[in-house]
């Protein structure tokens, strides 16, 4: 049996939209696709048949792996914890005065570029169960760096 991973609901709604799109639309995207490569004669050097074929092996692999994460996941209702945890959107200060915007979520959801962290990643793990005001100590590749937390949200 698989470990259960946090999940916020956003993000699981997310996963279950992912999903359907990829067995609707991306499903009849491919067909149309390798329909117009048998209709173009000889498939054993079809090119576009065989970008199709891969397209579909790829996309039937993604469906799987996006089910095993749904399968597996645990969502925790955003603000269901004390203090910061699952969902909390955190402003925080470094100690030079820069502020910083996280977004808690799960691991199946990371996404630096938008300032998603994980709740398991040092910062994450730092944060969790923190209120506004507090500072907190996070061991990063570079060092040490403190936090003051600023501010603390659900949605």
């Amino acid at each position: 049996m698989a470990e259960k991973m946090k999940m916020t609901r956003k993000g699981y709604d997310n996963l279950k939209k992912t999903i359907e799109h990829l067995k609707t639309t991306r499903r009849e995207q491919i067909s149309e696709d390798m329909g117009v490569a048998i209709a173009d004669g000889d498939l054993r050097e079809s090119a576009a048949y065989d970008q199709a074929r891969m397209d579909q092996s790829e996309n039937e692999a993604r469906i799987l792996e996006l089910e095993d994460q749904i399968e597996n996941a645990l969502v925790i209702e955003e603000g269901a914890q004390d203090g910061v945890g699952l969902g909390a959107r955190i402003r925080v200060q470094d100690a030079s005065g820069k502020e910083h915007r996280f977004e808690i979520v799960g691991t199946y959801e990371v996404d630096i570029l938008k300032g998603k962290i994980s709740d398991q990643s040092p910062i994450g793990q730092a944060l969790a169960g923190q209120r506004e005001g507090n500072t907190v100590t996070v061991q990063m590749s570079r060092g040490r760096q403190e936090f003051k937390i600023l501010e603390v949200t659900y949605d």
